[in-house]
């Protein structure tokens, strides 16, 4: 993982990490996209709102190959992702899973559920899919851990059972273990929407360093709408499975410019 900020952009200019072209996914007759265009740079800061159904988390389950697409294609640093070359300099074809499962290294997601395994440690918690994986060195693995863990708060539960812990330190283990897997493009999807609202400040706050200090590619799906003020480059709010407004945090949260992006922020504060 980069250690240091650089700036993120507008996904204008800047390298890609990500682009959506006219991107549709369906379910039966349901659309929940319909024909996504959208650019995101590399070290930048993109918050997905909107009410629930309108697209958000389907966006990063596509990331993740949770979901394959019904059209279109998704490229993933400048390359197809979705899609792979049926043979070099070929038409593009539906990715094989080999092909996925090695481009899709370099995403990592925090989901709702923490996922922990109950069994292991924190610390083995976090160290198991780097050896596993990206066949690391398990000590170095193991060294990694506790320096993600000290920079989420928890180096002294490295040895402490997930069912020890709160919700809130769960899931600031879940976001070590991520991070672990050293991502270019970290997905966040309603991290805090399981956890009891005093615990909701302890993981944004680490997350919030995460956005400061570091020059990981950031798309989250969130209702903090303050969270979402202090980390964002942008913000895109969906509605039915299209972007409806896009503009950057201030600019949108303060003063929307569509009325479905004002009712939506009435809603949430």
């Amino acid at each position: 993982m980069p250690l240091q900020r650089t700036g993120g952009g507008d996904g204008e200019g800047a390298a890609e990490a990500v682009r959506f072209d006219g991107v549709r996914k369906r379910y039966g007759d349901n659309t929940v996209l319909d024909g996504l265009d959208l650019t995101v740079g590399r070290g930048e800061r993109v918050t997905l709102i909107g009410p629930s159904g309108s697209g958000k988390t389907t966006i990063l389950r596509l990331l993740m190959t949770l979901e394959r697409v019904t059209e279109g294609v998704i490229h993933v640093d400048g390359a197809p992702y979705s899609h792979m070359p049926a043979r070099p300099g070929g038409e593009l074809v539906p990715a094989s899973e080999r092909y996925l499962a090695d481009r899709r290294r370099g995403i990592g997601m925090v989901f709702q559920q923490f996922n922990l395994f109950p069994h292991m440690s924190v610390l083995e918690n976090v160290v198991e899919a780097p050896v596993h994986v990206l066949r690391e060195d398990r000590e170095e693995a193991a060294a990694r851990a506790r320096d993600l863990l000290a920079m989420v708060g928890l180096a002294d539960k490295v040895d402490a059972r997930p069912t020890r812990l709160s919700g809130g330190q769960q899931q600031r283990v879940a976001i070590a273990r991520a991070l672990a897997m050293r991502p270019e493009i970290l997905l966040l999807d309603e991290v805090t929407s399981a956890l009891d609202p005093e615990l909701v400040a302890e993981v944004l706050d680490v997350l919030r360093d995460i956005a400061r200090d570091t020059d990981v590619t950031l798309l989250c799906v969130t209702h903090e709408m303050g969270f979402a003020r202090d980390v964002s480059d942008r913000i895109l709010m969906f509605d039915r499975g299209r972007i409806v407004e896009s503009g950057g945090a201030g600019e949108l949260l303060d003063a929307p410019s569509h009325e479905r992006t004002r009712a939506f922020l009435r809603s949430v504060r």
